[in-house]
């Protein structure tokens, strides 16, 4: 049955396509529970204005104005009132957007004529307005960027509130322009700093945002560039606001100098800058605002944007009762587009004609959570992490093994936070080569081989008691899991898929602006290990990020602290390891303290959640019987996972 939406005049018959609807009243049409493609692409409007925001970011006296390229159905010049779907990103005159790295372009009047990614082929002739907008301080928007600062999130929030008559926008003559075309129901969507913005602005609270589609998204930019004060990258802000910003460096040295002060490399310590860029718990934008819902797409293997960014903000998004959507995937830093794409665009449209257009389609009732569990293999749950999931505990022991049982009182292992061979830690390759071999810049217990199969859905958390010889020291916890597999190559190129020469559509063309993208297919590698879980720690922040305690050589301390979250099948007769270590050479910048690492061995742990069916999950463990036996891979290679932009 088809069903006509009315959206402004009285509508008559509907049939007859694009042509029949230009000469009559304007209307969405929908079929089956979603929008119908009845407007033509080609015809449709193509603008660009420039909102004013709120913010002066590059200080100059002058409120920012941000470039905003709508393409819009003609038949909203003739009172059809149409939804947006918004995606603001800073990559669109450098990195450019999607596995193609597209960039807009323009016509001689500066009216856009290409949009990057398939949104605007797709959702136009179904009913919807695209705007691609340029965020404060790059491409053809004033300012300075601010590596997910204030004033990056304040300019997307003025482009809503401009859609719902809140604020004011021009023409590039200066005449003032209204969004009289617009309902005001707006959705924002993007991957990585894309997905961002809608993170940050949606934490606003702003009303007109009804849905947002973060996909490899940050939610705190203090967990982007450190965990627990261990730094991933030296000079992150900065150089991340240089990198987006294509105008002279001059313009914006003065900003650029405040963010190397404010990201304060030399502690890793959280403080009052970090907060203004923490839309979980910040000073601007924080998660208890929300009113958007969410549907949110993440790697769990992400280690550009780890995917603590997403599982802490789901936590709070749970716990404000936000309507809420995710897919987990076993890739890297990769839009679902380029690995489930037929599936994700139907999913999406259903998603958008619910929350923007409010069509009763049945997305809702759908589980709310999609997991990739091994290559193209992926089930559903009721919620993440699985409501059946139990948490074990995993001991290690002083003859090396990881078990149930807690080891003799007394039992200790050491390991020291040296530099490895290019002075930077040691790398992970060396750290989970053979368990069984002593090294000593790690220890390491191993379990003997799992009697069942379960599903790690959740977050480990590593609770050790340590003391050290020196102030502090860097503390890697890594749990890996020992046993030939094929497994998605997360950490090879393209981080868990190959772009084809064949490609496909999903939406409209004109000449200037195909809908079609080239296919991809899964990567896989045949390994013998791979790192599960990765935590890491700077002792003196373990009881608090922003103000450290140095320890107090050869007094015992007990600290605690999640690693990343994970969904990941560990498999009857693999076997299953902690690996403590020092300075994570592959993903800390941190210099090696030098400091020896004493572990008690009773008093440590690492709790695991487990879903293994109908049986108690500490079916999961056999008890360790010492294998003199067995031994681990020696020569391990583990790449490094490529950091992607676009």
């Amino acid at each position: 049955m088809t069903v006509a939406v009315l959206t402004g005049a009285a509508v008559t018959a509907a049939g007859g396509g694009a042509a029949a609807l230009a000469q009559t009243s304007p209307k969405i049409v929908v079929k089956g529970g979603v929008t119908q493609p009845v407007f033509s692409y080609e015809d449709a409007i193509r603008e660009h204005v420039y909102v004013e925001s709120s913010v002066d970011s590059d200080r100059d006296g002058e409120l920012d104005r941000v470039n905003v390229d709508i393409i819009r159905p003609k038949e909203t010049e003739h009172g059809l009132k149409v939804p947006v779907i918004m995606d603001e990103s800073p990559y669109y005159d450098n990195a450019g957007r999607g596995n193609e790295s597209e960039r807009k372009t323009y016509d001689a009047d500066g009216n856009p004529v290409k949009f990057p990614l398939f949104y605007d082929n797709y959702f136009v002739p179904r009913g919807y307005a695209y705007l691609a907008v340029d965020m404060v301080g790059t491409t053809r928007s004033d300012g300075c960027p601010v590596s997910g600062g204030p004033t990056d999130v304040l300019g997307g929030k003025a482009v809503v509130d401009w859609l719902n008559g809140r604020a004011n926008a021009y023409r590039a003559d200066g005449t003032p322009v209204e969004a009289a075309w617009s309902t005001g129901r707006t959705a924002m969507i993007g991957k990585s700093y894309d997905g961002t913005l809608a993170n940050g602005v949606a934490a606003t609270g702003v009303k007109g945002l009804e849905t947002i589609v973060p996909i490899a998204a940050i939610s705190s930019w203090y967990d982007y560039s450190r965990m627990n004060g261990v730094r991933y990258w030296t000079d992150e802000q900065p150089w991340l606001a240089g990198y987006v910003d294509t105008d002279p460096p001059e313009k914006c040295a003065a900003v650029n100098a405040d963010l190397d002060e404010g990201e304060d490399d030399a502690t890793g310590n959280y403080n009052a800058y970090w907060k203004t860029a923490d839309y979980r718990q910040g000073t601007i934008a924080r998660a208890s605002r929300v009113r958007a819902s969410v549907f949110a797409v993440h790697g769990v293997n992400d280690l550009n944007v780890k995917d603590n960014h997403f599982a802490l903000w789901w936590d709070a998004l749970a716990r404000r009762g936000v309507q809420r959507k995710v897919w987990l995937t076993q890739r890297g830093h990769v839009d679902p587009f380029d690995f489930r794409r037929d599936h994700w665009v139907a999913t999406l449209h259903k998603w958008f004609d619910h929350e923007l257009h409010k069509i009763r389609n049945g997305v809702m009732d759908e589980p709310r959570a999609d997991i990739e569990t091994g290559p193209e293999q992926w089930i559903t749950q009721r919620d993440w992490p699985s409501r059946d999931a139990h948490d074990i505990t995993l001991r290690p022991g002083e003859d090396g093994t990881l078990g149930l049982k807690r080891a003799p009182k007394g039992s200790t292992a050491a390991f020291t936070d040296a530099p490895g061979p290019r002075g930077e830690g040691y790398p992970e390759s060396a750290m989970v080569g053979d368990p069984t071999a002593e090294q000593p810049f790690r220890a390491a217990f191993v379990s003997g081989p799992l009697p069942r199969t379960g599903r790690l859905s959740g977050t480990p958390e590593a609770r050790l008691r340590i003391k050290l010889d020196k102030p502090t020291s860097n503390v890697t916890a890594l749990l890996v899991d020992y046993g030939e597999d094929t497994r998605v190559d997360y950490l090879g190129p393209g981080s868990g898929i190959r772009t084809l020469d064949t490609e496909d559509c999903h939406g409209e063309s004109t000449p200037t602006d195909d809908a079609c993208y080239k296919q991809t297919e899964v990567t896989t590698v045949t390994s013998p290990v791979n790192v599960v879980a990765r935590g890491w720690l700077d002792a003196q922040n373990h009881r608090s990020l922003s103000n450290p305690k140095p320890l107090k050589p050869g007094r015992y301390y007990d600290v605690r602290w999640e690693t990343l979250s994970q969904e990941y099948l560990l498999k009857k007769g693999h076997r299953l390891a902690l690996v403590l270590a020092g300075t994570d050479a592959d993903y800390n910048t941190e210099t090696p303290t030098g400091a020896k690492v004493t572990v008690d061995l009773r008093g440590s742990s690492i709790s695991v959640p487990v879903v293994i069916g109908a049986e108690e999950p500490a079916a999961m463990v056999a008890p360790p019987q010492p294998e003199t036996a067995w031994r681990g891979p020696s020569d391990v290679t583990l790449p490094v996972q490529e950091r992607e932009f676009h």
